[in-house]
């Protein structure tokens, strides 16, 4: 992870617009601990495009790892209305093992009390 984050960190130097870049090192922040860091960036390339399922999921994640339950359903349900959900699955990926099951288990949960 911090060789990933250097790499894309130099990439974001040398083009500040480039989000894949963006979104690289703040998964890589993800890994190496630096959550905050991490939402910050997010957060950064957000206001450049708000309507990106990919950042949207992270950051929904990292509300919920806070116990910031409303504002995480708010951005999955964000998610949701953009329509592009195929993100999802290869984000699942990168989330640490206990974060995997938290998001499954809240979406779980959050399933069932639609459908009830």
């Amino acid at each position: 992870a911090p060789g990933v984050y250097q790499l894309a960190s130099l990439l974001v130097e040398l083009d500040a617009s480039d989000e894949p870049s963006r979104i690289l090192c703040a998964d890589a922040l993800y890994q190496m601990g630096c959550v905050e860091e991490a939402h910050k960036l997010l957060l950064l390339a957000l206001s450049r495009n708000p309507q990106r399922s990919p950042i949207l999921a992270r950051l929904a994640l990292l509300q919920l790892k806070k116990g910031f339950v409303y504002d995480g359903n708010q951005l999955l349900n964000k998610v949701i209305r953009i329509g592009d959900t195929s993100c999802l699955l290869p984000i699942m990926d990168i989330f640490k093992d206990e974060d995997r099951k938290l998001m499954q288990t809240h979406c779980h949960f959050r399933a069932l009390t639609i459908l009830k």
